[in-house]
């Protein structure tokens, strides 16, 4: 498997996405300036300057037009991908968590942490004409405090079909919101602890999950029902579901706060991949010398990227024997057995 080390980014990474046609690579860390590269070969193609504090998400729209940041500085800037030009900037009033397109990029959700006296809140924002953007939202949700603690949230999504905005939380719950009225339209926890990301499938079917309870797991996002989990000896920070296999990678590794005590190998700062089915480990990839807190997987399948507490991107490009690697049936494993049971059987009388 071959990695191109992305030496572009000064602090750690926090956020890294491929565009929807898997020809450029976007990434965000907590040195104020998301960069953009060139998925092929990992060359740096531009940056986007303007935040003042971590860029803590980002999204690009289906045509690879815009760009969204959601940062520190309590603020969500649009940018033009091409130019790097701001389009826009949102104010909020405490740190952006999270941003998130809408299927048709035409309104976006983001999600903000509590500040002050202020309760945390979900904004929605309608983009209809991009040379005169109202930077109002159309609808604000508080987030009220749950028997008197502040429940703070780590992600947001937009569900099929814009049916809902999937917020998840620091105490494990995930709740779905109607993006029209702002009524809470279902709740589950799925997690013991802080869900740290969670992430669709391209068709958004399926919801991967990832969590500091040592676990990841796959919902149905139809039915919202658990699937799978897959179980492991660390904080996930990061999950994704290939679409070209039944592949899930995982990333994570110890407390960040550690990290300078420990070795790479101990930490176990490693991605990881399991089997969407069967949920066994089969295999790990190592590089990077701090946990991993963010994945991503070229939607043309040749390639995923990672980034970590280190500050590096790195990005690997599949080899000849992984993507023509067939998953192994265990039905047809379980008959060969069989067969090979038989046969001993007979030679012995």
């Amino acid at each position: 498997m071959k990695p191109y080390l992305l030496q572009g980014h000064e602090r750690p990474i926090t956020s890294i996405q491929f565009n929807y046609d898997g020809d450029l690579l976007f990434t965000a860390s907590k040195d104020h300036v998301p960069s953009v590269w060139r998925a092929d070969d990992g060359d740096r193609l531009g940056t986007f300057n303007g935040h003042k504090g971590t860029i803590w998400d980002l999204d690009c729209d289906r045509m690879s037009r815009y760009l969204l940041t959601a940062s520190a500085d309590a603020t969500v800037r649009l940018w033009k991908v091409e130019t790097g030009e701001c389009v826009a900037t949102f104010p909020h009033i405490g740190p952006v968590r999270g941003v998130a397109w809408a299927t048709g990029s035409r309104q976006f959700a983001t999600i903000s942490d509590p500040f002050m006296e202020h309760n945390g809140k979900i904004r929605i924002y309608e983009i209809e004409n991009i040379d005169d953007i109202d930077t109002e939202p159309k609808l604000e949700i508080e987030l009220p405090k749950i028997m008197g603690k502040r429940v703070n949230p780590t992600g947001v999504h937009w569900t099929a079909l814009n049916e809902a905005v999937l917020v998840s939380f620091d105490n494990g719950v995930i709740k779905l919101y109607d993006p029209q009225t702002g009524d809470v339209q279902e709740e589950f926890r799925a997690h013991e602890k802080k869900i740290n990301r969670c992430r669709f499938n391209r068709d958004k079917t399926l919801l991967i999950t990832s969590s500091a309870d040592f676990t990841s797991k796959l919902f149905d996002a139809v039915d919202w029902q658990h699937l799978k989990t897959y179980p492991t000896d660390r904080p996930v920070n990061d999950a994704v579901i290939s679409d070209h296999k039944e592949h899930i990678l995982l990333g994570g590794g110890q407390e960040a706060m550690s990290v300078t005590t420990t070795s790479g190998k101990v930490g176990k700062f490693e991605t990881r991949f399991f089997h969407l089915v069967y949920q066994e480990e089969f295999g790990t990839v190592k590089g990077h010398f701090g946990p991993i807190n963010a994945l991503d997987i070229n939607p043309t399948g040749r390639s995923y990227a990672s980034g970590a507490e280190d500050g590096y991107v790195r990005l690997h490009l599949f080899d000849k024997d992984y993507l023509e690697m067939k998953d192994p049936v265990p039905e047809e494993e379980d008959d060969e057995e069989d067969d090979n049971d038989v046969g001993d059987v007979g030679q012995t009388r």
